[in-house]
């Protein structure tokens, strides 16, 4: 009976490590509620109707770069942590062949890439870390402990919601974004 007990509870012991470790690679799920709360505090402050009813900001559930939409995306980054964040700016307009990239911007010796992971469903959007020779995702998925935490190096995504005209953003030393010249 002794011997049942520890196997069981050694079985348990074993499910529930699993489960927690599974569970560290769930990405951030929002609630359509909880999104939707989400986009409003992180718009941008600014007088400019236009630009408040068209510059969105994304959260990576929404799988932005599945698809080729031509529209411009801005995303604050930095290569560490030591380094003030900046904002690079893209088209989506590169469809990408698995295992492929596409850089969007360099600094120092990190970049800010589109990269189609062999295996994964979409494209996604990388900082590749060139000290730690490390692919970080913007999704989420592999942050379990293994990398710093990914607000590191992506602090936020926004999209311009059309495809003709795009707003001059700018960014505070904090990593506030303004539009430029207000």
């Amino acid at each position: 009976m002794k011997k049942l007990l520890s196997l069981l509870g050694t079985i348990t012991l074993i499910g529930t490590s699993t489960t927690s470790l599974v569970a560290c690679n769930t990405p951030q799920e929002y609630t359509p509620e909880e999104l939707e709360q989400l986009k409003k505090e992180n718009q941008i402050n600014t007088t400019n109707q236009e630009i408040k009813d068209k510059l969105e900001w994304i959260a990576p559930q929404e799988k932005p770069f599945n698809t080729v939409d031509n529209k411009w995306y801005y995303v604050v980054w930095r290569g560490n942590e030591k380094i003030d964040w900046r904002i690079a700016k893209f088209q989506n307009n590169n469809n990408l062949e698995e295992g492929k990239k596409y850089n969007i911007d360099k600094l120092n010796d990190d970049t800010l890439d589109m990269y189609y992971i062999k295996g994964e469903t979409n494209q996604l959007l990388t900082v590749y870390d060139n000290k730690r020779k490390l692919i970080i995702p913007w999704n989420n998925k592999f942050e379990n402990g293994a990398f710093p935490p990914l607000k590191n190096w992506i602090k936020s995504i926004y999209r311009w919601n059309l495809i003709t005209q795009k707003p001059d953003l700018v960014i505070e030393k904090d990593g506030t974004v303004k539009v430029n010249d207000e």
